[in-house]
């Protein structure tokens, strides 16, 4: 297909997608404009195996933020007042991964490299977002520093069912992403899912240690977990290739 045409189709996409889950009330009106920036720099300066890939996990994450909502919001723990996603929270998920995108292109570094480095980027972000959304609603939660029991939903907090579906997340989200972007499998997998299930627990590090004593807020946590696992993927990529 066209290149310019297949452009054209992933932006019509990202249009697309972008107003159904704002009337799905998944994300704010902000969020929708930051979703759609997103998606046009992937569909632009990324490959398309990228962007199918940040497309899977943006309709995944939705079902998993829209999951037992209702429970979430008599809780608390939902983002916005009904689940919604702000243009912040878009922003420091879709960061990283555009960046590295970017950098990407206009640089033209390994290929393979490229798809280490944005899937480990991705693999944060689904573990974290699993993590956040499924693990919250485990009675059972512990700070990551002390293991003393605390709050479901507290910055640092881990409980058994968050790791668990987490991992689960950042293996998903490494095969089916190797599997898109390289289109083939290999043993080399192995380093977005470690670096997925690494940079979740990162965010937890840094929530207990910097974002409770206000030093960053959670924008800055998750984007900077993913941009350190994507770096340390593609460090670990060039040592072991």
């Amino acid at each position: 297909m066209d290149p310019f045409l297949l452009t054209v189709i992933e932006i019509v996409m990202t249009v697309l997608i972008s107003a159904e889950v704002y009337k799905l009330h998944c994300l704010s009106k902000d969020g929708a404009i930051a979703s759609l920036v997103v998606g046009v720099v992937l569909a632009v300066f990324g490959t398309p195996s990228a962007f199918v890939l940040m497309t899977l996990f943006t309709v995944a994450s939705f079902f998993a933020t829209m999951k037992d909502i209702d429970k979430k919001i008599a809780m608390g723990l939902q983002e916005g007042q009904f689940g919604e996603r702000r243009w912040r929270n878009v922003a420091a998920v879709g960061f990283p991964p555009c960046l590295i995108t970017v950098i990407h292109f206009f640089t033209g570094f390994d290929d393979t490299l490229y798809a280490v480095a944005f899937i480990s980027s991705v693999a944060v972000a689904g573990a974290d977002t699993i993590a956040s959304e499924i693990g919250v609603k485990d009675p059972r939660a512990y700070m990551i520093t002390t293991m003393k029991p605390v709050e479901p939903g507290t910055n640092g907090g881990v409980s058994v069912t968050g790791t668990v579906v987490s991992t689960i997340a950042a293996f998903a989200i490494a095969f089916i992403g190797w599997a898109t972007m390289t289109n083939g499998l290999s043993v080399l997998m192995l380093i977005p899912f470690a670096m997925g299930v690494f940079g979740n627990l990162l965010d937890s590090v840094f929530g207990a240690v910097l974002e409770n004593k206000g030093l960053i807020s959670k924008y800055t946590n998750n984007w900077s977990t993913e941009l350190i696992s994507g770096i340390l993927g593609g460090g670990v990529y060039l040592l072991v290739a």
